[in-house]
């Protein structure tokens, strides 16, 4: 049985709800990043970043939200996180606004974090904020445009692609960004709809609860 480490309010919220979306069977261990669990000699044995997510399939770490959805996206094919192989176009598709989000909207986004609180305070730069809300903003509009044309990043259906991208909006509105186009907000209400997501949220708030 796969087990997630992850804390709350992070990026193991995409993992969760990904194996939430297959019906996996999955521990989750909670990581107290708030308090340094995440530099803890144990876990640095596990994830050398001290970052989460980190699933352990097999006894081996896999570490990276990106690799961790494609993952259980092959694993659990009967979830349909992916378009079948079959479906080349489609699963290209996936694929490129998987990649996307990750480069785009998740690096503008964990720019901003480092410098408002993530980066020891002789490292931050109160400037590059300005810097970071015009480079999310110029993805959201990309995002924006493919989501006009198509109900979903990979086409009609659902994909792990979907769940980075919400995930991203969700961060954005969290730390205060506005997100102006009707169409990204109602692709993100959409989606934080979806019944995995209340079941990723309480299985990690559950975690946190029980090592309290």
């Amino acid at each position: 049985m796969p087990t997630l480490y992850g804390c709350p309010n992070s990026r193991s919220l995409r993992a969760a709800w990904a194996l939430e979306e297959a019906g996996a069977d999955y521990d989750y261990v909670f990581v107290d990043l708030f308090k340094g669990a995440g530099r803890a000699a144990d876990y640095l044995q596990i994830n050398p970043g001290g970052k989460v997510p980190t699933l352990i399939v097999d006894g081996l770490p896999l570490t990276e939200s990106g690799a961790i959805l494609v993952w259980v996206a092959e694993h659990f094919p009967d979830a349909a996180l992916l378009p079948p192989p079959s479906d080349a176009v489609a699963r290209a598709e996936a694929w490129r606004w998987l990649c996307f989000c990750l480069t785009e909207l998740d690096a503008a986004l964990w720019n901003l974090a480092k410098h408002r609180f993530a980066l020891p305070e002789r490292l931050r730069v109160a400037a590059m904020e300005d810097t970071a809300r015009w480079e999310f903003e110029r993805a959201a509009n990309l995002l924006a445009l493919r989501l006009e044309a198509s109900p979903c990043l990979a086409g009609e259906a659902f994909s792990v692609a979907d769940i980075l991208a919400a995930h991203c909006l969700a961060w954005a509105r969290s730390a205060k960004l506005e997100i102006a186009s009707p169409t990204l907000t109602d692709y993100l209400e959409r989606n934080l709809a979806r019944p995995a997501v209340a079941r990723a949220m309480a299985r990690e708030a559950a975690a946190k609860a029980d090592a309290a």
